[in-house]
């Protein structure tokens, strides 16, 4: 809740910021070139404007012009703030904030539509990426990692949609994410022999669950000298080996041209005499490149896929596999299936906002078919 001196730097700063627009208007309508840089314009008008406010007020005003005018509006203190792991945007008005795996009201709003539009061109902009009604839908990635997701009108009914899912520099690695609950020492212990071992694993969860998070932490138990490359849709894995070539799907530009998917990088990976390969996520006919590779002397990998449980994560990539549209047989897949993935690790976020593995299973073959054997650990994992 705002108090009454919050209130007035904010109302003042609003309208100061509405003149200022107008006056800039006025001047590129008559052909008039901006003399002074905005932070020294902005100062002149509050210092003009608002003689009587005291310096610490007048400070807090031109830093809100400026923030509202060339940042990110309501959206920079959320940002600034360590504890805030997303970021969603249902509108102008309806900003909401993920903290501690828990959503809960962001307390800020943009003025209007207009505004909240400007912040998404500062957002696109330098990542040479837009967005109007012939490309309604973006996904990027911002410089520290983040990933920026914006859906406009007409699509998005109540305005413009947008979500930054931020990813720090730093990542929790095995022995923190025992400290946090994800993992007991039990699991660690299984999960370092499988990565170790070569033994291809496969994570799978729901959205949000902390799928990345945990591939990032298993990574660390890969070799030193083993080269690996790594493929997403929106780079966010920090692996700490020295030797990790990194690649990035493109989409296609607006004129539908220049689109590489995630399948053809992992076509072009495989020549490119990887001793590991890391996928961030399966989410299309690329399964079916990933079992070849698996099923063709390429084992270790690592990678992530939407599913409710281990069992579901199989049916799943199968599913995917057959996207492909090779017309290969649904009994062929699933024996690629049970051939290329040995360990499916489950994990799931719970209502108190804590992620944590659920579930670690073996791929095994029972009665010809694909299916998962729980592995029962002594600490309860």
């Amino acid at each position: 809740m705002l108090t009454a001196r919050e209130r007035h730097v904010e109302e003042l700063a609003a309208s100061l910021r509405a003149r200022l627009i107008e006056r800039r208007r006025g001047e590129a309508a008559a052909g008039r070139s901006v003399s002074a840089p905005l932070p020294e314009e902005v100062r002149d008008l509050v210092e003009g404007e608002a003689a009587l406010l005291g310096a610490e007020d007048r400070s807090a005003v031109e830093a809100r012009i400026v923030r509202d005018t060339i940042g990110l509006g309501p959206l920079e203190e959320l940002l600034a703030d360590p504890t805030v792991e997303e970021v969603m945007v249902n509108g102008p008005g309806s900003v909401y904030v993920e903290r501690g795996g828990r959503i809960e009201p962001a307390g800020v709003g943009f003025p209007d539509e207009e505004d909240l539009r400007n912040a998404i061109e500062r957002i696109l902009a330098p990542l040479g990426r837009r967005i109007d009604e012939l490309s309604p839908m973006v996904d990027a990635r911002l410089a520290d990692g983040s990933r920026v997701n914006v859906v406009i009108p007409p699509l998005a009914i109540d305005g413009p949609a947008l979500s930054i899912r931020r990813f720090g520099v730093s990542r929790p690695g095995p022995e923190e994410l025992v400290a946090l609950g994800t993992l007991t020492a039990g699991q660690v212990g299984l999960l370092e022999r499988a990565v170790s071992g070569r033994r291809s694993v496969l994570i799978s969860g729901g959205t949000g669950s902390g799928k990345t998070t945990l591939l990032n932490a298993l990574s660390s138990f890969v070799a030193p000298e083993e080269r690996v490359v790594t493929i997403e849709d929106a780079a966010e894995l920090r692996l700490q080996q020295p030797h990790v070539v990194r690649l990035e799907s493109r989409p296609a530009s607006v004129e539908g041209r220049g689109e590489v998917t995630v399948r053809d990088l992992l076509r072009n990976a495989l020549r490119m005499r990887p001793d590991r390969i890391v996928i961030g996520e399966v989410r299309g006919p690329e399964a079916l490149d990933l079992l070849t590779a698996l099923n063709t002397g390429h084992d270790g990998a690592i990678s992530t896929v939407h599913a409710n449980s281990p069992g579901d994560a199989l049916a799943r990539l199968e599913t995917l596999a057959l996207m492909a549209g090779l017309g290969l047989p649904h009994g062929a897949i699933a024996e690629q299936v049970q051939r290329g993935i040995d360990l499916v690790v489950h994990i799931e976020r719970r209502g108190d906002g804590v992620r944590r593995v659920t579930e670690i299973a073996e791929v095994v073959r029972v009665a010809g078919a694909t299916a998962v054997r729980a592995f029962e650990l002594d600490d309860g994992g």
